[in-house]
């Protein structure tokens, strides 16, 4: 599966160097020397494919990033604006948020509770927006198939 990942920003300095605002928890793994990136797009100036030759962290979700290939501030400044997608490197138990919007909140009883519209990010957890109005947060998530996201949730919360 195929994810996007980050975003190019401006060239830093004249030897090929960007800075890019990555958009995913393994930074380690999307900026190790040899990672690979797929850039999105229909431009034939460009390579389908980055690698990268070595990252620096500059800021927060920033990273100062050298691209095999990529070797003044011109080749750099042609990246600019441009998407960063990647294979996915994804653990089994992980959960994608495309993966829950659209379907069918119910509980383990078999209630049905509304349909996930958006994942709203939040510092204590990630919340799934029902189209109900009701907010659940991931941690009461348990499972999800083709069609129906499981939830268990307290006593209480479809009452709010």
């Amino acid at each position: 599966m195929i994810l996007r990942v980050g975003r190019i920003g401006r060239a830093h300095g004249l030897k090929g160097e960007v800075l890019v605002t990555l958009t995913t928890d393994l930074t380690a793994e999307r900026t190790a020397p040899g990672a690979v990136f797929l850039l999105s797009g229909e431009r034939s100036d460009l390579p389908e494919t980055l690698v990268v030759a070595k990252a620096h962290p500059q800021q927060q979700d920033k990273w100062r990033i050298k691209f095999e290939g990529v070797d003044d501030r011109n080749a750099a400044d042609r990246l600019r604006n441009l998407d960063l997608s990647a294979e996915s490197i994804s653990d089994t138990e992980d959960v994608f948020v495309h993966e829950l919007v659209g379907k069918n909140v119910v509980e383990a009883d078999g209630a049905s509770r509304g349909e996930v519209l958006s994942l709203i990010s939040n510092p204590a957890s990630d919340l799934l927006e029902l189209d109900s109005g009701h907010l659940v947060p991931m941690a009461f998530y348990v499972s999800h198939d083709d069609e129906t996201v499981t939830v268990e949730v307290p006593d209480g919360l479809w009452d709010l």
